[in-house]
């Protein structure tokens, strides 16, 4: 496994970013795999890698980086104010930016594959890798949104909203109970997919708390985490992988 730390130039500044990739038998396809609000971590480069093993160019970018250096969070009072201040740096429109970045990058290593993408968002990466399936539909053919947060918001540029404009397979694993995904945006969501007449899969999880994939978290559901990954398996080995 090669595990490299870049920095990518945006339209908003420096990016800090990861890439995960196959020692051996690339290029490889490219994911972009958006953080949720505890920032990128140990869990997340551990699932990086694991997906990176089955043959993927995975690209971890810190997603804060509009409001200053790399950190992670903690519990505390104060970080969660920080990062609720940080969160409100990262939207569905500028996202487009940070993608088309990492994609030029990805372009010029011979570690990563040409043509089509995926996408895995957690939190509230979940809506913005929806978003990009809107903007870059030329690209984006792959996207899962997990435990996905704020997916249907008010504004043009909600995730549920111009989906006509996608052509991505979409898989959301939605959260029981989860303030940021309430269970009546639901028929919302299935609306506008279906009417942009897109595939999905929605598993709607009564056994699962927000935040129920990563490792190590306070809400991590095994059964759950490991049913996320066979979804996002399958939805890569249709769209992604062409042997």
């Amino acid at each position: 496994m090669i595990v490299k730390e870049i920095t990518v130039t945006t339209p908003d500044g420096e990016m800090p970013t990861w890439i995960h990739h196959p020692t051996n038998d690339g290029p490889s396809p490219v994911v972009l795999y958006l953080m949720d609000a505890p920032s990128v971590r140990p869990a997340l480069h551990q699932m990086a890698a694991r997906l990176a093993s089955a043959g993927y160019y995975v690209m971890l970018p810190y997603l804060f980086y509009r409001g200053g250096p790399f950190r992670e969070f903690g519990k505390s009072d104060e970080d969660m104010h920080a990062r609720q201040d940080l969160m409100g740096q990262v939207n569905p429109t500028n996202i487009i930016g940070d993608c088309q970045a990492l994609l030029d990058v990805a372009s010029n290593d011979g570690a990563a594959a040409d043509g089509k993408i995926g996408a895995v968002g957690f939190c509230m990466s979940g809506g913005l890798v929806i978003s990009a399936a809107r903007a870059m539909p030329e690209r984006v053919a792959a996207v899962a949104s997990i435990h996905g947060a704020w997916l249907v918001r008010d504004g043009t540029d909600s995730p549920h909203l111009g989906l006509d404009q996608a052509t991505a397979e979409i898989y959301l694993g939605w959260a029981d109970n989860d303030a940021t995904a309430p269970p009546e945006e639901v028929p919302i969501m299935e609306a506008a997919l279906a009417e942009a007449g897109l595939t999905y899969t929605l598993d709607f999880l009564t056994n699962a708390l927000h935040g129920y994939a990563p490792p190590g978290g306070t809400n991590y559901n095994q059964e759950a985490s490991e049913l996320h990954w066979e979804r996002v398996h399958s939805l890569f080995r249709r769209h992604l992988q062409t042997a």
